[in-house]
């Protein structure tokens, strides 16, 4: 039954990235590079991580082909294009990706066309590397598919690269990896050893996020939040997600809005929409977010500085209505049933930021 725990039949298909997890782990990339086989590597950023990207490059010395700065949120299909010109051009047999998701996506997207090696260095806790999903925007619509072709081959976790993440981007992306692991925790095909990886998960950025806060620089913080996006990534990668993540797509591919922004104001609200359907999951979740977890998400996310309503985050008023009528397109398995009037007023209460209502408690 979806969302009923603990699971007593299922099936576990663990997927095979090759994970170097520490501080000063980047010094091991020429290594990795080289042993994944590849001889002339395209590095990826961000703009805003150019400079961090010709480090990369620079230090991977003959073995980078060549740098392209130029990833974009919710990974555009018109940057994949000059990606992918890029890449023939240079010559590259192999990517390495250097940031958080619109690096890592367009990694992938560039793999699905190519079928080559990827090579991972997260810098944010989104989670996406550790997963065989792509999700692409084209002609304002944000779709997603998965094959073993996207699944990067090498994630190498270096703590050192996250320690100057900004606060803001800590908590949003630190919570966008939480609600991979929520999502897992009442997958249709989820199964015990997600279920125990998720809220290890949990566990491990609750409370690593206020330290992080409070001290950015703190480097056991900092640690242990980057293992629980692991987790909570490989959650992710492993079983398939919900409403939340529906939401979330919709939201960022159709609307523009900012990927991790827009998990962290919905996630409370998913949670409390679906929350009487996985009363066992609710359960689980009591001693790590309290009595209420949907209303614990939104506590944590407004204590710890970051936006709680889709108002904040640019989403017009009008478009509510829209934003509905396409999360009931191509549904995701959801354990609470769909329905168009419940997840509008979902919408409506994230758009202005109001703590979440479960469907059992009006």
């Amino acid at each position: 039954m979806i969302g009923t725990l603990p699971r007593e039949t299922f099936l576990f298909k663990p997927l095979p990235t090759r994970v170097l997890f520490g501080a000063g782990t980047r010094a091991s990339l020429g290594d990795e590079v080289r042993g994944a086989g590849i001889t002339r590597a395209l590095v990826l950023t961000t703009p805003h991580q150019r400079e961090l990207g010709k480090e990369v490059a620079a230090g991977l010395g003959d073995l980078a082909a060549g740098l392209f700065d130029g990833a974009a949120m919710h990974t555009p299909t018109d940057v994949t294009e000059t990606a992918l010109s890029a890449l023939k051009t240079l010559g590259a047999d192999g990517l390495v990706s250097v940031g958080g998701g619109s690096t890592i996506g367009l990694g992938k997207a560039l793999a699905a066309r190519t079928d080559l090696t990827q090579v991972v260095l997260p810098t944010t806790y989104a989670g996406s590397e550790m997963t065989p999903i792509l999700g692409e925007t084209e002609n304002g619509l944000k779709t997603t598919r998965s094959g073993p072709e996207i699944q990067p081959e090498v994630v190498i976790y270096d703590v050192d690269l996250t320690r100057s993440l900004p606060v803001g981007m800590s908590v949003t992306s630190g919570i966008n990896a939480i609600a991979h692991a929520i999502e897992a925790l009442y997958a249709p095909n989820g199964n015990p050893v997600m279920d125990a990886l998720a809220l290890e998960g949990i566990r491990a950025l609750v409370g690593a996020l206020p330290e992080i806060v409070a001290d950015p620089g703190n480097a056991p913080a900092r640690q242990s939040a980057l293992y629980g996006a692991w987790l909570c990534g490989t959650c992710l990668g492993n079983v398939g997600m919900a409403l939340h993540h529906k939401l979330c797509h919709t939201l960022g591919g159709t609307f523009g809005l900012p990927h991790a922004e827009t998990h962290t104001v919905v996630l409370p609200h998913a949670l409390a929409y679906n929350a009487p359907a996985v009363p066992d999951v609710v359960a689980a979740l009591t001693p790590i977010l309290g009595q209420d977890p949907a209303l614990g998400l939104h506590d944590l996310a407004r204590e710890l500085g970051a936006p709680i309503s889709l108002n904040a985050l640019g989403l017009p008023a009008e478009s509510i209505d829209h934003a509905t009528d396409l999360a009931l397109q191509a549904r995701y398995p959801n354990p609470r049933p769909l329905e168009r009037d419940a997840i509008r007023a979902t919408l409506a209460r994230a758009w202005v930021g109001e703590a979440p209502i479960r469907k059992d408690k009006t």
